[in-house]
Formats: structure tokens, sequence, C-alpha cells
């Protein structure tokens, strides 16, 4: 299956966008009448075919729509502070997206080492993770928000922290109820500060641990979108 994203899917014939006509015309030498799948993020998937094979302007027409194609039971936002070394962060983001994540927020905290991130760049990271891995449903990518903020902000679902010290905390595997919504803090290199605790406590997140193990930032986060997924099945 060739999985391409075009974001508002209601006509019945379509076009690519000029990268990806190129892809499609050029890379997959894909020609008139030859069948390819479009996907708007938002659950639809549509079987399509080539009714012009222009490589800058490929234009398609739609033969089959299916609806909520593939949809989740649960919903799985983690907000994660940004790594200094940003590929590490992007990885995750892939990672995620491929696994099964539905909204993604980068925190800005007190020790974060990065505080600055190219929206647009990990914008069609998620694209193209969508794509790869044959899903129809697009994670929301919020803008980058201060964590005092955020924890102030409304969810309907369970509300988790994972940090690394504190006698209180359980493992997420022994605390999450399948199929109910989950959000996830995921903290920067050098951990929540202890004012940042005391501000997300206040809230009423559970605190949580991920194994016995330190994890690096990324692979904390990718964790926790694991143990989501894995519960779920």
């Amino acid at each position: 299956m060739q999985l391409f994203y075009i974001n508002d899917l209601e006509s019945d014939f379509q076009e690519l966008a000029k990268e990806e006509s190129n892809h499609c015309i050029r890379v997959l030498r894909m020609g008139i009448d030859d069948e390819l799948y479009l996907t708007d993020g938002k659950g639809m998937l549509c079987k399509a075919r080539i009714v012009s094979a222009d490589a800058k302007r490929c234009g398609v027409q739609i033969i089959e729509r299916t609806y909520e194609y593939q949809k989740r039971n649960h919903y799985l936002h983690i907000a994660v502070a940004p790594t200094k070394n940003i590929s590490r962060i992007e990885w995750f983001l892939e990672k995620a997206v491929e696994m099964g994540i539905d909204e993604i927020t980068p925190l800005i905290c007190e020790h974060s080492e990065r505080t600055s991130i190219n929206m647009e760049r990990l914008d069609k990271i998620v694209v193209a993770a969508m794509k790869q891995s044959l899903k129809a449903y697009k994670p929301i990518l919020n803008n980058p928000t201060r964590i005092s903020d955020f924890i102030k902000q409304p969810f309907a679902g369970d509300r988790y922290v994972a940090y690394c010290e504190g006698d209180n905390r359980q493992h997420l595997k022994n605390i999450y109820t399948p199929s109910k919504p989950a959000l996830i803090l995921i903290g920067p290199e050098g951990d929540f500060s202890q004012q940042e605790i005391e501000q997300v406590m206040a809230c009423n997140y559970t605190p949580i641990t991920l194994g016995e193990c330190r994890l690096r930032t990324e692979t904390a986060a990718l964790a926790a979108c694991f143990f989501i997924n894995f519960m779920n099945e």
C-alpha cells in the first residue's frame, strides 16, 4: 500500500502536493490507472487511482472511502521536554507515531536545555511516520508550552508524571486502566525541579516510574508510549 497525505478529502478528485507528486511518479514510477491510498489524517482512508501522471501535479480520483480507519480504543497525550540534541526527540516522535500516539506537547521546564524547536520540521516527521506506518490519524503536535501553564489545562482522563526520585511512585503498568485516556509528563535531562514536582502534584497528577533503570528523556517517553499501547491491545 502506498499512502499519501492530503488534509482535505471532500472532493472525489484530488491533486497530490508537488513533493508527493514527484515521489509518486518519478520515484515509485506509478502511472495512469495505478491505485494508491490517501488519508486526511483525521481517520479517513481512501483508495484512489491516478488520472493524471504529472510529476508536479499528480491528479487522482477517489474510488473508495473508509471512515475511522483503525480507530484506537484509547487516547494518549505525552508532554515531553525537548532534548538538547534535537535528533533524539525527533527519533522519539517518529517511533511514537509509528507505535501509536494521539497528541504530543513539547514541554518547557526549569532544567530544559532546549527551548526553541523547528515545529515545521517536527510536523514533517509526524506526517512521514504516519504514512510509513499506514495510519489514518495524524497526531496533534502542539507548540512548546511552559509546564506551569500546561498543567493548568483540563484533560478528560488520567494524568501522570514520571520522574526519577520519590517513594510514592508506582509503575505505570500497575495503575493505568486500559481504554482510559492518559496524559503523561516526561521531564528534561536534568529531571523536573522540586518546585515543578510540587506544582504538578498540586494539580492532581499521579507520580509514576517506568522501571528501575534511569532512562534518557526520549527513551522514557517512548517506554510510556509502549506501555499504554501494549496494555490496550
